[in-house]
């Protein structure tokens, strides 16, 4: 049985939850809104500050559908309860971060600063020239967005140049063997 699937989402004080006839979770509380459909054959149960979810048999399908869709949930909880944050460092001379109204601009070392806009439910903060914070309620937007921003220039192995996030560990390689 699935160990995640089978544990309840607790729901804490000022977050409400909503399931309706199509599967439509939609989950409300201090920071936001946010709904996800579940999949038809999960079933989800609202008891006393509690979410439950149940799948009708075993088969592989409805065990990972059973685990994923309270992932789901919890993460819906979690999001508009406390909200979602990824720390990005800019690693290497003269690379740096500015906010500009709602646009984010990176210099790196290109002969054009990029610009990244902020998304619907997800925004930046540039605390240091060299760190940015992206945050929001929606875990996959914080996440896909925090991504897209380190592909702009990904860490290189020799020198640990580049975008990384802030506990990332980069292997680093040897340079050229001199003679």
């Amino acid at each position: 049985m699935s160990r995640i699937g089978k544990r309840p989402v607790a729901v804490p004080a000022g977050v409400t939850v909503n399931v309706d006839q199509n599967n439509l979770v939609t989950v409300k509380g201090p920071k936001g809104e946010l709904s996800q459909r579940i999949h038809q054959d999960i079933k989800v149960f609202i008891d006393d500050n509690e979410v439950r979810v149940e799948r009708p048999t075993d088969n592989k399908f409805h065990k990972s559908l059973h685990g994923l869709s309270r992932t789901l949930i919890y993460n819906m909880v979690e999001g508009v309860t406390n909200g979602y944050q990824k720390n990005l460092e800019l690693v290497g001379v003269g690379y740096r971060a500015q906010k500009q109204g709602n646009k984010l601009v990176l210099t790196v070392g290109y002969s054009h600063p990029v610009e990244i806009n902020e998304e619907a439910g997800v925004e930046f903060e540039v605390p240091a020239p060299n760190r940015i914070i992206v945050k929001g309620i929606d875990k996959q937007k914080v996440g896909a967005l925090a991504s897209r921003i380190r592909g702009v220039r990904p860490p290189e192995p020799y020198k640990g140049k580049g975008i990384k996030y802030e506990n990332e560990r980069i292997l680093r390689k040897e340079g050229k063997a001199g003679s």
